[in-house]
C-alpha cells in the first residue's frame, strides 16, 4: 500500500487553510478556483503532483523521513472530498450564490484546519463507508 507522510499530508491541509483564510477577507473568486485547480491535480496525479506538498518538500524531506504516514488511498478520498466541496463553493460564486460559496468553502476549511489539530473528518467518514461495504457485502 502506498503511503504518504504526515508532514506532507500537513502542508496541504495548511495550504487549504491558508487560501481559504485569503478567500474569506477578500471573497475573490479566483482563490477558490486556484485552489480548487490544486486539489484536482493532485487528486488526477498524486500527491507528489499537489503544489503545496511541492513547495513543502524541500523543508520536510528529514521530518519526512522518520515521520509517520497515512495510506494514500485514504488521502485519495479526502481529496475527492475537497474537491467536491470546493466545486460546490465555485459553482455557487459563478452563479452568484455567495452565502451558499462561503457556506461550502466553510466546510472545506473547517474540516482541513480540523485535521491540522488531528482529527480527520474525512477519515472518518471514510471508515464509515468501508464499515458499509464490508456489511454489505457480508449479507450478499
Amino acid at each position: 500500500m502506498k503511503e504518504i507522510p504526515i508532514p506532507y499530508v500537513r502542508s496541504n491541509q495548511a495550504g487549504i487553510v491558508l487560501f481559504l483564510v485569503a478567500f474569506f477577507i477578500t471573497q475573490a473568486t479566483w482563490i477558490v478556483a486556484a485552489l480548487f485547480i490544486i486539489q484536482v491535480i493532485g487528486l488526477l496525479f498524486g500527491a507528489k503532483a499537489n503544489l503545496f506538498i511541492r513547495i513543502a518538500r524541500p523543508f520536510l524531506m528529514q521530518l519526512a523521513a522518520k515521520s509517520r504516514t497515512e495510506a494514500a488511498e485514504l488521502q485519495r478520498f479526502n481529496n475527492s472530498l475537497a474537491v467536491g466541496f470546493l466545486t460546490l463553493s465555485l459553482i455557487s460564486l459563478l452563479f452568484g450564490w455567495t452565502v451558499a460559496a462561503n457556506i461550502f468553502a466553510a466546510m472545506m476549511g473547517a474540516a482541513a484546519f480540523a485535521a491540522l489539530l488531528g482529527y480527520c473528518i474525512g477519515c472518518t467518514m471514510y471508515f464509515q463507508y468501508k464499515q458499509f461495504r464490508a456489511r454489505r457485502l457480508q449479507r450478499g
